[in-house]
């Protein structure tokens, strides 16, 4: 018996349906027939074979392990994956080192700007001391002169007044504005994430919660290497299927606005190849896992 048809008996044995796996390993219907009857070569490629096989043993209750063991000649041959790709890593280490060359190259400038501003403080101060009665020479009494300029008119009084009014009324005018502002800020708030379940096993299922969606937030899906590609299978709120194929930077990017969606359920196949990121901010995946599955609830404001 080929592994076709040991997992098929198996399934049957389950009384599981097509339409039921389908469901609960979020493979396609027409890929299972096929690993039923052994067309592997309509599937993605050969790491996908092997792991919808996998996925295929583990929903119907047979041991993975002891399948991909004991057909082995069977199955498609594929490189081992020894090292797990972070992206996120790489990302973090490459931010630091431009924040720490970006912080040396300001150095410069600030001693520029200081330099400056005190040239330009001992000028003003040097101009205010030539500008002013020289020491030893007598002011200048108008006080009996006919016609002298009159220095305290009470009518000045009421400009000033005026002028009072027109500063508060200024400042009110900017306090009022700067508590607008902080409205707008808080309206205009960023989408948050938090990892609610954090997924086990080979093909790990972790469930994130995505709070503060608004209007215009969106989930972008791109390729995170030109050279590797990954099989993807994006599904929205009532399981409608938002994308199902091949994903390589030629598919990229995929942009899913999540204020529509009350969930998004991701399957990505080759995680390392797949950069996972909401409104600019990229996502860590919960696990190193390569088969990952990723499902968002979504929380509006």
């Amino acid at each position: 018996m080929d592994v076709g048809e040991k997992l098929k008996e198996a399934r049957l044995e389950k009384d599981i349906s097509l339409d039921s796996l389908q469901e609960k390993t979020k493979i396609q219907k027409r890929y299972l027939v096929a690993i039923e009857e052994g067309n592997f070569d309509i599937l993605p490629g050969k790491f996908y074979t092997r792991a919808f096989i996998k996925e295929y043993a583990s929903a119907v209750g047979v041991d993975p392990d002891d399948i991909m063991t004991d057909h082995k000649e069977e199955l498609p041959e594929t490189e081992e994956e020894n090292v797990q790709y972070s992206r996120i890593q790489r990302t973090r280490k490459e931010s630091r080192s431009d924040k720490e060359s970006r912080s040396s190259s300001l150095i410069p400038t600030v001693t520029v700007v200081l330099l400056i501003i005190a040239i330009i403080a001992v000028a003003v101060f040097f101009l205010s001391q030539s500008s002013s009665p020289s020491e030893g020479e007598p002011a200048e009494d108008t006080s009996n002169n006919d016609g002298g300029m009159i220095i305290d008119d009470p009518e000045e009084e009421g400009g000033n007044g005026d002028a009072d009014e027109a500063t508060d009324d200024a400042e009110e005018g900017t306090e009022d504005g700067t508590e607008e502002d902080d409205g707008e800020t808080e309206e205009n708030g960023e989408a948050s994430i938090e990892v609610v379940e954090e997924g086990t096993g080979n093909s790990p299922t972790s469930v994130l919660e995505v709070t503060n969606v608004s209007d215009g937030t969106t989930l972008t899906l791109e390729s995170a290497d030109d050279e590797q590609n990954s099989w993807l299978e994006v599904t929205g709120s009532g399981d409608e299927s938002l994308f199902s194929g091949n994903f390589d930077a030629d598919s990229e990017p995929v942009e899913i606005d999540l204020a529509e969606e009350d969930t998004v359920s991701l399957n990505i196949g080759n995680s390392s190849a797949v950069t996972v990121s909401i409104d600019g901010t990229e996502i860590e995946y919960p696990t190193s896992a390569i088969h990952q599955r990723i499902d968002l609830e979504m929380e509006s404001e």
